[in-house]
């Protein structure tokens, strides 16, 4: 990634974009065929639902974990209290954005922290995005496949229609996906071209949990469903300490700040008009986006309180539907009778869908990926899709990470612990807290330091926490069996 800068800024109206080699490559007409269509920015609702699509990814299977291990009224409180501490960082990015005419996080950091604040905030989405990814090719090893939590075998969809065979085993089902679906799909030079499958993932999404809240209340009317537990289990250091874990993964799931700023540094769905010169790429950010900019603090808030909804309703239901059986991939729970009628097939079709789902999704994420890691690893060389060798070595690199990662990588609150301990605590709260301290301007409010210090203390200090107690719970698991 390397981010230009704006030369002049142009109104949406001009009939004449200016683009050069420091624009945001992102001219307010899109040019077709030698011409421009233009381009008049997006209402406040489609703004909404795009940022609402981009908050919203595999963080959500993880948690009615969440509420397994806080308890139903803490896990609530939580979810609502980590969308407000997200509303408040990407607050301080806008407005620190402006004030410093940065057009991007990326440039935002390179103004406060020069170079290297750039380049750690780039490895850092790398880091994120890879975890993501990683996380996204777990779940469907998991639903495909099956998986085993606490000596118990989950099995898997092709599993359960043909019998445990060789070739429907993790590794080979996983082996055939990635060479059969992702390569395929990430080997495309151009993310239009991904623009259909991007709103067929959206529709799967929606039946997954449409499904599953209709067997939620399924079972509620019949009487069939306990009351679930509303506080946390503590009972050794352990269970108190794991209390902690849960603060990584709910880091994770609400990251989208290189969403917001001008010249983001990912792609979401809706995405899709890209120009490329020299590695620097910008794409619609949300605030672009908009036809009046100032509104883009009202578009986070609103997002922000629809993912909460849809969150909070998620959790609910899945820990409803399971209780304290529920898994850290909340998918691998649809694999016993859940004593209604069609049952089995409701089981297929919560789990295909968001299998299927994921899959599709999974280029969006990795378009920008290997275009950062180009960017990172060759700042100077031509345009990465005008070299074949190196946009084959760079896919095929990346792709083989993925697959080991999620074949070593035991679950996705694995994964979630360490890109949210590490990555997405950083791009989520310690540099937008770090920038308003630096404070180069002088724009930062007492109430803005000291909300940015309590960010830096709760993220390290929960983050800390999690990544001791996960140590310590695996160095007692792995020393039991020799007392």
């Amino acid at each position: 990634m390397t981010i230009g800068t704006v030369k002049e800024k142009k109104s949406r109206k001009n009939k004449q974009p200016v683009v050069d080699d420091q624009s945001p490559l992102l001219p307010t007409k899109h040019q077709k065929d030698g011409g421009f269509d233009e381009f008049n920015g997006a209402s406040y609702s489609g703004a909404v639902f795009n940022l609402s699509t981009t908050i919203v990814g595999a963080g959500i299977m993880a948690l009615p974990a969440i509420m397994k291990v806080l308890g139903l009224i803490p896990g609530i409180i939580m979810i609502i209290l980590m969308a407000f501490l997200t509303e408040a960082s990407i607050e301080l990015l806008i407005r620190f954005s402006r004030t410093s005419n940065s057009v991007s996080y990326g440039g935002l950091m390179g103004d406060a922290f020069g170079n290297y604040g750039k380049m750690l905030l780039q490895i850092c989405v790398l880091v994120n995005n890879i975890g993501v990814l990683i996380v996204y090719m777990i779940i469907i090893g998991d639903v495909l496949s099956g998986t085993t939590s606490s000596g118990t075998h989950h099995a898997g969809v092709l599993e359960g229609w043909f019998g445990v065979h060789w070739w429907n085993g993790r590794f080979f089902v996983l082996l055939v996906t990635t060479l059969g679906v992702f390569a395929p799909l990430a080997c495309l030079k151009r993310i239009d071209s991904l623009r259909y499958t991007s709103a067929l993932s959206v529709a799967l999404a929606v039946v997954f949990l449409v499904v599953t809240v209709g067997i939620t209340i399924f079972k509620l009317i019949n009487g069939s469903i306990l009351m679930p537990r509303l506080l946390p289990s503590c009972h050794d250091l352990t269970s108190f300490l794991k209390l902690f874990t849960v603060v990584p993964v709910l880091v994770t799931a609400y990251i989208c700040h290189y969403n917001v700023v001008n010249g983001n540094l990912t792609v979401h769905p809706s995405c899709y008009n890209i120009r490329l010169n020299k590695h620097t790429y910008a794409v619609h950010s949300i605030e672009n986006e908009l036809e009046e900019s100032r509104q883009i603090r009202a578009v986070v808030q609103s997002a922000l309180a629809l993912c909460s909804s849809v969150y909070v309703l998620t959790s609910i239901f899945g820990f409803l539907l399971f209780g304290d059986a529920t898994l850290d991939d909340v998918l691998a729970n649809f694999d016993a009778d859940l004593g209604i009628p069609f049952g089995s097939l409701l089981n297929d079709v919560v789990r295909v869908s968001y299998a299927a789902h994921l899959m599709l999704v999974f280029p969006i994420v990795f378009y920008p990926l290997r275009l950062n890691l180009d960017g990172l690893v060759f700042p100077s060389a031509s345009p990465l899709t005008l070299d074949n060798l190196r946009f084959a070595l760079i896919s095929g690199g990346l792709i083989a990470i993925i697959f080991l990662g999620a074949n070593f990588i035991p679950s996705i609150w694995d994964a979630f612990q360490f890109t949210g301990a590490t990555a997405a605590v950083c791009i989520g709260f310690i540099f937008p807290a770090a920038v308003t301290l630096r404070d180069r301007y002088g724009i930062a409010t007492k109430r803005d330091k000291i909300l940015s210090i309590f960010m830096i203390v709760l993220a390290v200090f929960s983050n800390m926490v999690a990544i001791y107690s996960d140590a310590y719970a695996l160095f007692k698991k792995n020393s039991s069996p020799r007392e």
